[in-house]
């Protein structure tokens, strides 16, 4: 499976469950596909934050 702490894992149309903001504490993932890369950085330790094409923004738990 592939790591969602590294931004070159991650590319627009992949499929992913993201974490959103307001369901860090419970962890409740959303599934989408990505639209947008908002992390600049190479990696991150608690996921890279992409919007999905539903506008939802969160960072990326799992890749599918």
């Amino acid at each position: 499976m592939l790591d969602g702490t590294k931004r070159s894992n991650i590319k627009s149309g992949m499929s992913v469950a993201i974490v959103l903001k307001q369901d860090q504490d419970t962890g409740l993932l959303t599934d989408g596909i990505v639209r947008d890369i908002l992390t600049k950085s190479a990696t991150h330790p608690h996921g890279i934050k992409v919007r999905l094409m539903s506008r939802e923004v969160g960072r990326v738990k799992e890749i599918y």
